[in-house]
């Protein structure tokens, strides 16, 4: 995998919406932090944009990220939030330029969509909290996202929760989003699950639909594949009249049941206030013991 060079100060951040709008006057906390950690900002074309739900058209959010790819003085992308709506770009950006010279791409939800493409062009990627999520993300989110930015050391120590799997691994971290990802699958930026370390996450999503997607991902070779798994926020699911009759992690314990491997539930990454920064595409290891959970980025 490929590594982005990591930030120094004075490089400059562009600020992009791929998916939804962002026509609030909502960023001030954002450039501030930025600026405390002494980098520079630019504003992309498409946020302001307002088109419907969209920030602009797709040829309008396209042609802002590719701007921001193909400029050499952007040395990262910060997606200013999610969404939908980044699946109807992707197919339109030229990664040419940025194999050459590749930068970080920061986000999440949504942003899964960068993240899994990227992933299979073998270049790394930054899984993190958003502009949008900067007035109530905690200060280890945000330090965290710094930390990887600036090539610090990054990793965490928890403690261990009830459904996890005990165990070692090591391997690379892949993943995101699980709507997101089983919306990619049998396309070219599909996920690789073989011998790779997995993490999930998701938000508003019906619990039956959460059986559904690990289904797919049970039925076509996924988990049985993986090294191990990380499982973030499961957030604000949604039952229907007739309740499905388990909730989201247990859905999830349910397909992985019978895999041999370690497994960490309710890591503090997803559409929560301490969503920590993760580097897809790294090598980790991972320790879960009955005290604690350990994931070392190499």
């Amino acid at each position: 995998m490929i590594t982005p060079p990591y930030l120094q100060k004075g490089d400059t951040v562009a600020l992009v919406s791929t998916a939804r709008k962002n026509i609030e006057d909502n960023l001030k906390p954002t450039l501030d932090l930025l600026e405390g950690w002494g980098l520079k900002v630019k504003i992309g074309k498409t946020i302001g944009l307002d088109y419907y739900q969209l920030a602009g058209t797709d040829e309008q959010r396209a042609a802002d990220f590719q701007e921001q790819m193909d400029n050499p003085n952007i040395k990262a992308i910060w997606c200013v939030r999610g969404g939908y709506g980044t699946v109807k770009i992707i197919d339109r950006l030229d990664f040419t330029k940025f194999r050459q010279n590749p930068k970080w791409i920061v986000g999440f939800s949504d942003v899964t969509v960068l993240h899994s493409h990227l992933n299979r062009m073998g270049i790394e990627s930054l899984h993190a909290t958003m502009p949008v999520a900067i007035p109530r993300a905690t200060d280890e989110a945000k330090n965290s996202l710094c930390a990887a930015w600036f090539g610090d050391a990054l990793a965490y120590t928890l403690d261990c929760d009830a459904l996890n799997h005990l165990g070692k691994a090591k391997g690379e971290l892949v993943g995101g989003n699980l709507s997101i990802l089983y919306s990619l699958l049998g396309s070219e930026s599909a996920i690789d699950c073989r011998d790779k370390i997995l993490f999930l996450e998701d938000l508003d999503e019906y619990l039956y639909h959460v059986d559904r997607m690990m289904m797919n991902l049970k039925r076509n070779g996924c988990l049985a594949s993986l090294k191990g798994i990380i499982v973030g926020g499961m957030t604000e699911m949604k039952d229907n009249e007739i309740p499905w009759g388990r909730n989201a992690l247990e859905i999830i314990e349910d397909a992985v049941k019978g895999l041999d491997i370690p497994i960490i539930y309710n890591f503090p990454a997803g559409h929560i206030r301490d969503n920590r920064a993760l580097i897809l595409g790294r090598q980790v290891s991972m320790e879960v013991t009955a005290e604690t959970s350990k994931v070392v980025f190499e």
